[in-house]
């Protein structure tokens, strides 16, 4: 009997120790409840708790934990930082400390004050111990992302969108990160989620309009440039946008009125405002108003010197707007351009009667045969008028020979605004051809009255 009872109190005291011993330990490792004790003694008394505890022993855990989290939950990055931190080193030598929280927290408080390399620094650390955490991989996809590194954030993007298929922020970066790759239908998924969650977000929103006019939607993205245009930050952008794409189909009035209301907006960057100019130049004088043109011209040159075609264009089109007929040789339609060129001949004989038998337009020019009636004389001549403004060669001259001898022409004319090649005028010595360049068409140009 009493053996028995021997027996059962050595197995009571042996539970009670055991007991006590779980107990402390998980006193000692378990975190104290930060948020109700904050709610019972308040914020301030815990942080004064906490300060002097650090004072006698810098490494106490528990205090450092209680100013981390409430460092924490008050965005103070920077102090979060260096008490996560000084948990992080403690770790090495004290199994205590919550080692992927630590180095979890550290790297979300340095992504917060924007250093980068010490975020994914430990935020990898974190990974290591605990590699299915939601925050993790999405900091770690923001790191990447501020890094330029898009191919890894998105493969940490994507393990964020497996743990919380909802999430706005992965869809986002996701986007972004595939925006930047030029990966637009890619893209396209998921920046359309984020404005069906979030409409007013204006800089998702634009790249989701370039993105669409990337993947063959341009009247879907021209719906989106129109609505961004107001818009003091994006707007610049989106009315160039807009322009160029009702420059593609020719609505030259509708570009005109992009561009204006961009140069309304009250604050354009120096690098779109020059496009801007650029576009308008070219805009206006697609519209033949060469005028408004120049002074666009002339402002992209003042703005930023040397850019693009700017100097050739003001030469050419300067000239063009002190002759109206140079202007509609260059830029009017064929029958206009037909009537100038038989003004052309007329004038080109004065003292004859000229009679136009036949004219053929062709991809890059117009044939017209005529009947030369002289007091003197009478010939059958073949004139040839090229459009472009480049130089000819002896292949395009010879192409105008060949014609004249099937034709059974006297002579051939031919007639450019730019000039023929050094080959070109060897071609013609001992032959029935005159080449007229530009400098000689202009001259002549002048003296010719258009009805």
């Amino acid at each position: 009997m009493i053996i028995s009872v021997l027996i059962v109190l050595i197995i009571s005291i042996l539970l009670i120790g055991v007991l006590v011993v779980i107990s402390t330990t998980s006193k000692a490792k378990k975190p104290k409840d930060v948020s109700g004790r904050i709610q019972k003694k308040g914020k301030s008394a815990i942080l004064k708790e906490a300060e002097k505890k650090l004072a006698r022993n810098p490494r106490d855990i528990i205090a450092l934990r209680e100013l981390g989290n409430i460092y924490f939950e008050d965005k103070n990055w920077e102090k979060a930082y260096g008490v996560y931190k000084s948990l992080f080193e403690i770790s090495a030598s004290d199994s205590e400390v919550n080692v992927a929280e630590a180095s979890l927290r550290m790297g979300i408080a340095a992504n917060k004050l924007g250093r980068f390399d010490d975020s994914l620094s430990a935020l990898m650390l974190s990974y290591k111990k605990n590699p299915d955490s939601y925050e993790c991989n999405l900091y770690l996809g923001k790191g990447l992302y501020e890094k330029q590194v898009y191919d890894k954030a998105i493969a940490c993007l994507k393990k964020v969108k497996l743990l919380k298929p909802d999430s706005s922020e992965a869809d986002m970066l996701l986007g972004m990160c595939f925006f930047k790759l030029q990966k637009f239908r890619e893209a396209l998924p998921f920046l359309k989620k984020v404005i069906d969650e979030n409409p007013a977000n204006k800089e998702v929103l634009y790249y989701l309009g370039v993105s669409m006019v990337e993947t063959g939607m341009g009247d879907r993205a021209l719906k989106v440039f129109i609505h961004l245009r107001p818009d003091p930050l994006f707007g610049p952008q989106a009315c160039l946008e807009a322009g160029k794409l009702h420059e593609r189909v020719k609505d030259y009035n509708s570009a005109i009125q992009d561009y204006e209301i961009a140069l309304k907006l009250p604050s354009v960057p120096d690098q779109i405002l020059v496009q801007i100019r650029y576009r308008a130049a070219l805009t206006y004088i697609a519209m033949k108003d060469i005028s408004k043109g120049l002074a666009m011209l002339k402002q992209v040159q003042a703005l930023k010197p040397g850019y693009k075609d700017v100097d050739t264009l003001l030469t050419r089109y300067s000239e063009l707007n002190q002759n109206k007929n140079l202007q509609v040789y260059l830029m009017a339609g064929t029958s206009e351009f037909i009537a100038l060129c038989r003004n052309f001949i007329t004038k080109y004989y004065p003292d004859a009667t000229v009679k136009v038998t036949d004219s053929e337009v062709n991809q890059d020019s117009v044939d017209i045969t005529c009947e030369i009636e002289h007091p003197k004389w009478s010939a059958k001549h073949l004139f040839r008028f090229y459009r472009g403004q480049g130089a000819l060669s002896d292949i395009s001259v010879r192409e105008c020979h060949g014609k004249m001898r099937d034709t059974k022409c006297d002579k051939a004319i031919c007639i450019t605004l730019g000039n023929f090649s050094e080959s070109a005028h060897k071609f013609i010595e001992g032959r029935p051809i005159d080449l007229i360049e530009k400098e000689q068409l202009a001259k002549r140009l002048l003296k010719i009255s258009m009805i």
